[in-house]
């Protein structure tokens, strides 16, 4: 899942986002509004946590530019005011979900999972593909009922595959859905990442190359 964090407030931005990052989610900050409405709307994010004061472009700006651009991505507004009038206000913006602060991580946590879930066509709770399970709500994977341990980015992609529903997915597609922006786009992480996750997944063999176009899931 791919997540950015617009929150002036840099502890608490970068809190959130190292949080969120131990949860295996690709994660983007920015410091202020300007910074953010472009980030917003240069990468396909599945959920924006964005702060409603901001310096620069207002946050309520920006999530009523994201709701104006039929865009997927959801929006979880955060604010320091938890009074209904407020909430009432965010929400009418277009906001998909509203969180007054202070707020238990936890709970900002479960929030932006159940809004992930919104913002790509649906998936269903549990992942599965021969023998194959993965929950991504609990973050278990296994195969023929023995658990498999994966690395963050390794359950990333591997969620990514089998929500693809065995069409090609790319590299390219991989990293920016897995990885966050301060990745070099040119790296082979994908590859090796891949290439690790097959020998963790075991045989017979779950992910396929194709050539020239990215890899898919295919039935054992």
């Amino acid at each position: 899942m791919r997540v950015l964090v617009v929150e002036d407030e840099r502890n608490l931005a970068d809190a959130i986002a190292r949080g969120l990052r131990k949860r295996g989610m690709a994660v983007d900050v920015a410091y202020d509004g300007g910074t953010g409405h472009e980030a917003a709307f240069v990468t396909r994010y599945d959920v924006v946590i964005l702060d409603r004061d901001l310096p620069g472009v207002p946050g309520d700006k920006i999530c009523a530019d994201l709701v104006a651009s039929g865009t997927l991505t959801r929006v979880l507004m955060l604010t320091a005011s938890g009074t209904v009038a407020d909430k009432v206000e965010g929400l009418q913006l277009g906001a998909d979900d509203y969180l007054p602060k202070p707020f238990a991580f936890d709970e900002l946590v479960a929030r932006v999972l159940a809004l992930g879930r919104r913002a790509t066509p649906a998936a269903p709770p549990v992942l599965e593909i021969a023998d194959l399970m993965l929950d991504p709500a609990r973050r278990v994977v296994t195969r023929g009922g023995v658990p498999v341990d994966l690395t963050n980015k390794e359950f990333g992609v591997l969620a990514e595959l089998l929500k693809a529903r065995g069409a090609v997915v790319s590299s390219e597609e991989l990293l920016e859905r897995v990885w966050d922006a301060n990745t070099d786009p040119f790296t082979t992480i994908v590859r090796v990442t891949v290439m690790t996750l097959r020998k963790k997944l075991g045989d017979p063999p779950l992910i396929e190359t194709v050539v020239g176009a990215g890899y898919r899931t295919v039935p054992a």
